[in-house]
Parts: structure tokens; C-alpha cells; sequence
């Protein structure tokens, strides 16, 4: 009987410390949680996020409903529903060798993005980003300086989600080229500079709207298309930014024919110029019968444009006529 109730016993103790193995080993990381936990985990929400890189910060602050980029711009909801996914579902796709790492990062002199995540206050999590392009998730990430680089990815998400983490202020605004109600449109000016017989002019003054060829007025045109292709600029947006194209290629770009050049001006006074490029793709820059390349006389910077967003406001004059 001695016998049966020792064997029970140590069977029991076996069963604790096997139970208390497994817990306590599924709550480590492989790597060590304090080197390799790069998610944040927030009691309730992410309230700010912080980027830093040579000297330069960028705060992403939610105020309200709303987030704003350095305490001012409304930012695009989509970049922040992005933003918050990689930092709360992030995780490690695998570790990344010393001499990789030195070859990929150190070698080319890759400065790293230092990322901190706030909770009100309180820092709930900060990292360090690597982007590169030699794997496709965009990134090599490390806890500290010193710690283990990794390569971190998002489960279901292939894409590159070291773009995520940029200084750019414009990649947080919203991707919008007009955003006017017709009743902000004092004209507008379509010019087709391959064909200029399609090119346009539409002025509005007070509840009155002229059409012409750009060099005088014409008659017989429907006033509802005309009405019609004024509400179009309600809502324009764009696909992205460009920002990696060199100087030497704007000048490039900016030199070239354009294809069409859209001119609009408010009431107020203010006006905007949008200049549209065919947008060349590979080695052999073939034209990308997607996209456009465009710029407005705001900024220096590119952006593309998908015809899908564009061709509303891409009509012929001969559009407006009855026919």
C-alpha cells in the first residue's frame, strides 16, 4: 500500500512540474522576450507614436477621433489603421545572422528609424527599424543598439511593412488632389497637350457658365455635363508618393511634354495646377496604361495617380456636346 500511495505521489509532482513547465515556457519567446517582443500591447489604446531618425522626429497624436501629424495636419485614416496593425500584430519571421546584418545594413550605412509607442504617457514599447530592400517585408528590426536584428512581419499582410515607418510628413496627409465643391470653382482649364483640339475652358460667375476652346467662347454645349464635370472635383485623390525619384529625374520628367495639365481656381482666389505624365514602368520603361505620373505646383514632390481616380476630368471637349 506504502508503495502505491509513493508512486501516486511522485506521479502527482511530476504532473505539477510538468504543468508548470509548459506554462511557464509558453509565455517565453524563442529568442528571449526581453530582445524579440517588438508588438506593443496597450491596455486599451495606442494614443501617440513617435519616429525619430537623424535628428528629425514625427509624433502621430490622437486628439479626439482624430489623429494629427506634428500637432497640426489631419492625418490619413488609412496610414494610421496601418501604422497600429504592424505595432500590435507584428511578429518575428525570423532571426537575422551578425554577418548579414553587417553586409545588408552596417556596410551600407542603413540608419535606423527608433520607434516609441505611447499609451497617454506612457511608453509602452520602442524599437529600432532597419529598411531594406533585401527581403521582401522591408525591414530588419532590433529591441536596442545592441540587441538581435530580426526580420518582423505581420501574419496575413505579405506586403512591405518597413514603408510603414516613414519621416515623411506627407506620407501620414490625406492623398488628395482636389476636394472642392463646385460652388469654391470660379473655372477651369483642361489642356490636352498632344491634342489641343480636345483642350477646354469652363468659367462660372455667379449662377452663369461659359465654355470655350481656350481661346473664345462657344455655344450649343449641354449645361448639365458642363454641371456634371464641375462635381467631379468634389473628390480626387492619388495612389501614393514618389519620393524616391532623384532630382535628376524630376528634371528629367519636368522637361518632357506633359500629357495633360489641369488648372483649377476658386472664388477665393487660390488656384491649383495639376500636371499629368505617362508614367513609365521597368527596365525597358514601358508606359504604364494604369497609371500617371503628376505633380501640382505645391510641391516638388511626384505622386501617382491611377486612371481609375483621374478619368472623370480627363474629357474631350467634344464630350460636352450633344451629339
Amino acid at each position: 500500500m506504502n508503495r502505491i500511495i509513493i508512486r501516486n505521489i511522485l506521479l502527482f509532482t511530476a504532473l505539477i512540474l510538468l504543468l508548470l513547465l509548459v506554462v511557464f515556457f509558453r509565455g517565453r519567446s524563442p529568442f528571449g522576450k526581453r530582445n524579440s517582443s517588438f508588438a506593443a500591447s496597450p491596455k486599451e489604446e495606442i494614443t501617440k507614436i513617435e519616429l525619430s531618425a537623424g535628428g528629425t522626429k514625427l509624433f502621430l497624436v490622437k486628439e479626439g477621433e482624430n489623429w494629427l501629424v506634428n500637432g497640426a495636419d489631419a492625418s490619413r485614416k488609412s496610414s494610421i489603421l496601418f501604422i497600429i496593425r504592424i505595432l500590435t500584430e507584428m511578429k518575428i519571421k525570423s532571426p537575422v545572422s551578425p554577418e548579414l546584418f553587417s553586409k545588408e545594413i552596417s556596410e551600407k550605412r542603413i540608419a535606423p528609424v527608433k520607434v516609441r509607442v505611447f499609451e497617454r504617457n506612457k511608453v509602452i514599447k520602442s524599437f529600432l527599424v532597419y529598411k531594406t530592400g533585401s527581403n521582401v517585408y522591408g525591414n530588419m528590426m532590433k529591441m536596442r543598439e545592441g540587441s538581435k536584428p530580426f526580420i518582423v512581419y505581420v501574419p496575413g499582410f505579405e506586403g512591405d511593412i518597413g514603408s510603414g515607418f516613414t519621416m515623411h510628413e506627407l506620407f501620414w496627409q490625406p492623398f488628395t488632389v482636389f476636394n472642392l465643391l463646385p460652388s469654391e470653382i470660379s473655372s477651369i482649364i483642361f489642356e490636352n497637350v498632344g491634342d489641343t483640339s480636345s483642350s477646354f475652358s469652363i468659367s462660372i460667375k455667379g449662377q452663369k457658365y461659359f465654355f470655350s476652346d481656350l481661346n473664345s467662347t462657344l455655344s450649343g454645349w449641354d449645361s448639365l455635363r458642363v454641371k456634371r464635370y464641375i462635381s467631379y472635383f468634389t473628390f480626387v485623390q492619388f495612389e501614393r508618393w514618389e519620393f524616391d525619384i532623384s532630382d535628376e529625374e524630376k528634371k528629367k520628367i519636368e522637361s518632357e511634354n506633359p500629357l495633360f495639365r489641369i488648372t483649377v481656381s476658386k472664388i477665393s482666389g487660390e488656384k491649383t495646377v495639376l500636371t499629368l505624365w505617362e508614367k513609365h514602368t521597368g527596365e525597358n520603361g514601358v508606359a504604364d496604361s494604369d497609371r500617371l505620373l503628376a505633380k501640382t505646383e505645391a510641391r516638388d514632390e511626384f505622386f501617382v495617380m491611377r486612371y481609375f481616380d483621374i478619368d472623370p476630368l480627363l474629357k474631350k471637349r467634344s464630350y460636352f456636346f450633344p451629339e
